[in-house]
């Protein structure tokens, strides 16, 4: 396959990572100069800290996706390579859901202390869109393997 036509995925898998590393040196650098209100540190602080913790399996996945776009351009998409490389995107998906999940109710606890409901609904998104791409990339592993197993069983044939 051409290496082309996986070219404008691999762009948009770069200027997805590129905004986030990008927010998260820059929020850390102000968090670093700007502290929290007292008021709410104990609220603030450990919403943070899970966003920081949810980059490390964000980035994990992204580079996963470039190893299974390479796999893709060598021709070799249909391979255990690629089944693993979803595996491991669906497992840090459901990781990224998992710190959500675990930070949801320190943010409900600053949309009742700020009486921001909204808050809640917000924080609630990337569990949610999460979950979605762990489910994506279950079902697309599961269809790779079945392929697979079907090739194999056509290979044996011929």
């Amino acid at each position: 396959m051409k290496r082309g036509s996986t070219l404008f995925l691999r762009m948009a898998v770069f200027l997805i990572g590129t905004p986030v590393l990008a927010l998260g040196i820059y929020g850390l650098y102000d968090l670093w100069n700007n502290p929290a209100n007292p008021d709410y540190a104990h609220i603030l602080y450990p919403i943070v800290i899970g966003m920081y913790l949810s980059v490390i399996p964000f980035f994990i996945a992204l580079f996963q996706a470039f190893k299974l776009l390479n796999y893709i351009d060598k021709n070799m998409a249909f391979s255990e390579l690629s089944i693993t490389a979803l595996q491991k995107i669906k497992f840090c998906a459901m990781t990224i859901s998992g710190f959500y999940v675990i930070i949801l109710p320190f943010v409900a606890m600053l949309a009742e202390l700020d009486d921001a409901p909204g808050l809640i609904i917000m924080g609630m998104v990337p569990v949610f869109a999460s979950l979605v791409i762990a489910v994506f990339a279950a079902v697309l592993q599961r269809l790779l393997t079945e392929a697979i197993m079907i090739k194999s069983e056509n290979d044996l044939t011929v």
